[in-house]
């Protein structure tokens, strides 16, 4: 995809993109409508339910021979894969760009995998299963489903779409890791099988388009194997898998920006696909800087604070997260670090030196 290209697809996303799915709290009710409203291109089916009995879609879109398939939302709190999903399904209708894709490939989607974690705005499920560490197990409905599914379509290319925490930073910058990519490994070695290079091959391939857009923010998240894990579990079994975490942007704390750099990710991912009948450039995957976790949402410079009735100056990192309240999502400060915190990175530096700890330590609650 060229610059060109990238420009149309940028202008086209502005007009197009799906504006009734916004927010970080995305649940079963704000998708089912827009679901049920899909046109005949797609084939909608429910395909089970959670541990609480809401129901579960799988969407289904092209006639090509390689089949793919994503799944958002297996963390209930992690939603922005979700939003840019919906973005993909206005593309898919009626994008010229998007005709390579359905005429080479057949894509089966499983937006919110988790809709009973989405509520409680949780990783884990119902039943406090964290369904990307059940692979093994597949003791949760949602996990035997998505299994199922797997085993019945066979997809040559999987896409897990998960959103990270704002403390990643890409390595040797200061910048946020907005995106980050991973080719799962199948061992402790990280053997580096055919199947993870055609992995690799197309992570390279979006990396490329996402860095003409924002340079300096796509990281590489940590390929160590994790035995129970989804992605190298999946990828073992065949199924060339492709983690993309959605992270944090520059005052973006819903994640509108991020949900659209997800959305080319996609798109760049889906097209590089269809159009390639060789994986051969896999190597640039290692030239894609790795996470580090020196970002902080905010830092608090020159804090004083009560240490063994001594009064002492010291720096206060920040993380912002989020709970349910009253059936809202509320943010919340939460410390992530203490000491000198010279090496780490944030947008918004306070300087706090008539600030009381007492004050930050409520906010905290």
């Amino acid at each position: 995809m060229d610059a060109i290209k990238i420009e149309k697809l940028k202008n086209w996303y502005i007009s197009n993109f799906e504006n009734r799915l916004k927010g970080r709290r995305i649940l079963f009710n704000d998708i089912k409508p827009i679901i049920l409203n899909l046109s005949s291109k797609f084939k909608k089916e429910i395909i089970g339910s959670s541990e609480n009995n809401i129901p579960i879609y799988k969407i289904s879109i092209g006639k090509g021979a390689t089949k793919i398939l994503l799944w958002t939302q297996m963390h209930g709190n992690e939603s922005t894969g979700t939003k840019a999903v919906f973005d993909l399904f206005t593309f898919l209708e009626d994008n010229p760009l998007a005709t390579p894709i359905l005429d080479e490939c057949t894509l089966q989607f499983i937006p919110i995998l988790n809709p009973d974690g989405a509520i409680n705005f949780t990783r884990e499920n119902a039943n406090m299963v964290d369904l990307n560490r059940d692979a093994v197990a597949i003791s949760a409905k949602e996990s035997k489903l998505l299994r199922s599914v797997l085993n019945d379509f066979n997809p040559q290319f999987c896409f897990n779409l998960h959103d990270q925490r704002s403390i990643f930073n890409v390595k040797n910058t200061s910048n946020p890791a907005t995106i980050s990519f991973l080719a799962p490994s199948i061992n402790e070695e990280r053997a580096l099988t055919e199947g993870r290079k055609q992995t690799m091959s197309v992570i390279v391939a979006m990396n490329h388009l996402l860095q003409k857009i924002i340079p300096n923010q796509i990281g590489r998240y940590t390929d160590e194997f994790y035995p129970t894990a989804t992605g190298d579990n999946f990828q073992k079994l065949g199924h060339n898998t492709i983690l993309i975490e959605a992270g944090h942007y520059k005052n973006d704390y819903n994640r509108e920006k991020t949900r659209e750099f997800n959305f080319y990710a996609l798109v760049q991912g889906l097209h590089f696909i269809a159009t390639n009948t060789t994986y051969k450039k896999y190597e640039n995957y290692f030239s894609i800087p790795n996470n580090d976790k020196l970002y902080l949402d905010i830092i608090y410079k020159n804090l004083e604070v009560d240490i063994d009735s001594s009064k002492v100056i010291t720096d206060v990192g920040i993380q912002l997260k989020y709970k349910v309240l009253d059936g809202k999502l509320v943010k919340y400060k939460c410390i992530e670090k203490t000491g000198d915190l010279t090496n780490y990175f944030s947008n918004n530096i306070i300087n706090a030196e008539n600030l009381k700890y007492l004050e930050l330590e409520l906010s905290n609650s």
